[in-house]
């Protein structure tokens, strides 16, 4: 079945209004762009990362657009669009709809459901580990562990390079039959890799209650279940009763893959969580990011032992000062 894919140029200040009337005319299943409700977006939530998508944001730049799709051969449709985008351009308040301007682009045949599956192939990463997609579960790893996740649920698919660092800092540094703590644990995938990697036991904790279910699916998917992995909502920070939850062990390695600001207002419960011979592994640092980060290890009591590079990323490794 061939597709059309209908763009219309809108602003931030008519972009509601547009849809309304779109939705009111018959037509469902809109996608809206609106640039003022992305900066909005990340001025809310900027101390979460440090990198944006220029790219992206150059391309939402002063834009408000709404897309829909029809059958290429809905003639029927496409007139009745057309009819309705003249009414609204004959309304009183057209000033704060935009141009209403309407690009048409014909989409070739293709299988929706199925063709994004192909933007996530079997990613290896370090010495022993690949990442797999839930539905190439069954596939020839060539002696690699499999760290199996689905990668439409949340951040954490193995393809970045603050999180390949990671697991391959673990390769080296994690004692069989250790125990892990992931904070910041997203999709789950440093935790299942350090038990893939021999671990007896790792914790994820993550800020979003979406996380801490979509994390167990994801260790279910590989064969693991409480009480090798335990996934835990909360702020480490803020919600005394988890940090004395985790206080109650230390651990042979704790996994801190974030950002920066995140890392360093994390700084000072880090050293309660790690043992004489535990180790800390941090990530999710830009460059230029990185002495701040150090800095703040240090004031709480920690020895940076070594700084991995890729990209414009840092991954640091640390250990609890004994003296």
């Amino acid at each position: 079945m061939q597709w059309l894919e209908l763009s219309i140029d809108t602003l931030s200040t008519g972009i509601d209004a547009v849809a309304a009337a779109l939705t009111a005319g018959g037509f469902a299943d809109l996608v809206l762009e609106d640039q003022q409700e992305f900066e909005e977006f990340l001025d809310q939530n900027r101390a979460y990362w440090d990198y944006i998508d220029e790219d992206l944001q150059s391309r939402l730049q002063g834009l408000s657009r709404i897309k829909l799709y029809i059958e290429q051969d809905d003639t029927a449709a496409l007139e009745r669009l057309k009819a309705l985008l003249e009414t609204l351009k004959a309304r009183p308040d057209a000033g704060t709809l935009g141009t209403l301007a309407l690009t048409v682009t014909s989409l070739e045949q293709t299988d929706w459901e199925e063709s994004w599956k192909e933007n996530y192939p079997p990613q290896a990463v370090g010495e022993h580990l690949v990442v797999l997609p839930y539905w190439l579960a069954d596939t020839d790893t060539q002696g690699r562990l499999p760290v199996i996740l689905d990668p439409g649920l949340t951040f954490g698919t193995g393809a970045h390079p603050s999180t390949q660092m990671v697991m391959e800092a673990m390769e080296a540094m994690l004692p069989q039959g250790g125990s892990c703590l992931d904070l910041g644990s997203g999709s789950g995938i440093l935790s299942i890799a350090a038990l893939r990697l021999g671990a007896a036991s790792a914790i994820g904790v993550d800020i979003d209650p979406k996380a801490e279910d979509i994390a167990r699916e994801n260790a279910a998917y590989n064969g693991f279940r409480s009480p090798e992995f335990t996934a835990y909502t909360g702020n480490v920070t803020a919600d005394r009763r988890l940090m004395a939850q985790l206080q109650s062990r230390q651990y042979d390695l704790v996994l801190v893959n974030i950002v920066a600001d995140v890392i360093i207002s994390l700084a000072p419960v880090l050293p309660q969580l790690l043992g004489c011979e535990s180790t800390l592994i941090c990530s999710g640092i830009l460059d230029s990011r990185l002495q701040d980060v150090t800095a703040a290890l240090q004031a709480a009591g920690l020895t940076v032992t070594a700084v991995r590079a890729k990209e414009d990323w840092r991954c640091v490794t640390a250990k609890r000062r004994t003296t």
